[in-house]
């Protein structure tokens, strides 16, 4: 019997995850990527909960661990650089014994596609052009290769998706702004000591330095309103749109802007929401943001990598009905992407208090975090437990304060 052909659109965390299990499957994946490599730059990410068990049944944490940045601790601090409120991620961690790690993303990707590469095809610098299905399959034109059919497309290309834009229409009526933009470069200078991600925050605002392998990364958080036909792609605009907002703040985000003014590396994008009101359109089926991003304040690379899992298990069920094997990895997924979605205003409100007053409170909260998120923990957990037909762990302590990307 032939092997089914899929193509896969992004080489970032879902595409590769997909690619390795389809494999395993006896798929024949493709993955085409826009980029002409793998992007080393963009915060660190977590793999917690449900992605450890996929990472486990991949045999990559002992690969993840050494990867892993071991954050000891988030620090808040006021102009001055005075720290004003810690979250020690030690002590998290410790009360929940919790088996997340943070990498940086182009890491995580890496070692994802290096686990299958065997098995898949990849096609960089390139992208997908147009999309033509019928019952038996789906013609694609590529910009540069030639063109091809494939027995299904998975569109794994994150919040900007060129598959969910030719299948399903136009990016307008399916992402939503959430009132924020964030923006990452990294830093020149010196390197950054230590293991503790540091932040500074007015009102509306947020700078964060995070030691990565030494250097460091700036991270960029600020509330503003939908920028008139904003394009995600427009490095000017960005640089514009980042030092207005910053213009009058203190601390180090001076000589920070001026770096943003030189570099050729940001990354500038509004944290947005994905919501579908199905996942897939015949032959066609959207993963990871694609299909729910939860932007920055949720867990996009742990939802990118479960999804995939659960999305290749549901082909290899049901060899003969894509569509229904569709409906239920939505089915499936969709209870852990609901509540992420829920949580974004939270999160906010955590990292980019609109206050002063908030600001204080959130500060004088970070004492109490350990044990309120060890509390949570143990009552998610009990609900658990409680709850008819569960599978897999609750979330962790760590995981119930979302205070990382």
């Amino acid at each position: 019997m032939r092997a089914r052909t899929v193509l896969i659109s992004g080489a970032g965390i879902a595409g590769p995850t997909l690619a390795y299990w389809l494999a395993r499957h006896g798929f024949r994946p493709t993955i085409v990527e826009r980029a002409a490599a793998f992007r080393s730059s963009g915060s660190p990410v977590d793999v917690r909960g449900p992605a450890v068990e996929v990472a486990e049944r991949m045999g990559l944490m002992p690969r993840l661990r050494e990867a892993a940045l071991n954050m000891t601790g988030m620090s808040f601090v006021n102009a001055s650089g005075r720290r004003v409120g810690r979250v020690n991620m030690r002590a998290v961690q410790r009360a929940a014994g919790s088996r997340e790690v943070e990498v940086p993303r182009g890491e995580l990707a890496s070692i994802l596609f290096e686990a299958g590469q065997d098995r898949a095809e990849l096609l960089f610098d390139d992208t997908i052009v147009t999309l033509d299905q019928d019952e038996d399959g789906v013609d694609v034109t590529f910009e540069r290769a030639a063109p091809r059919r494939f027995d299904l497309v998975i569109g794994a290309d994150g919040l900007h998706s060129a598959v969910r834009r030719l299948a399903f229409g136009p990016e307008s009526g399916f992402v939503r702004h959430m009132g924020v933009y964030v923006a990452t470069m990294p830093v020149d200078g010196p390197a950054m000591r230590g293991r503790e991600m540091v932040m500074y925050n007015t009102p509306g605002r947020a700078v964060a330095l995070h030691p990565v392998r030494g250097h460091a990364l700036a991270a960029f958080m600020f509330r503003g309103p939908e920028v008139p036909g904003f394009d995600h792609r427009d490095t000017g605009l960005h640089k514009r749109l980042l030092t207005a907002a910053y213009a009058d703040d203190h601390w180090r985000v001076p000589e920070l802007l001026d770096q943003v003014r030189a570099t050729d590396d940001l990354y500038f994008d509004s944290v947005s929401q994905v919501r579908l009101p199905q996942w897939s359109n015949g032959r066609v089926a959207l993963l990871g943001d694609a299909a729910s991003c939860v932007s920055l304040f949720g867990d996009g690379s742990t939802l990118a990598m479960a999804g995939a899992s659960v999305l290749a298990d549901e082909l290899a069920a049901d060899p003969a009905g894509h569509r229904s094997a569709f409906r239920r990895y939505e089915t499936r997924h969709r209870v852990l992407v609901e509540p992420r979605q829920q949580g974004v205003a939270q999160a906010a409100s955590l990292l980019i208090p609109a206050t002063r007053g908030g600001i204080v409170a959130r500060n004088l909260a970070t004492r109490l975090w350990p044990a309120a998120a060890a509390g949570a923990w143990v009552r998610r957990r009990l609900a658990a437990d409680r709850e008819p037909g569960r599978t897999g762990p609750a979330q962790s302590p760590a995981e119930s304060m979302e205070v990382s990307g």
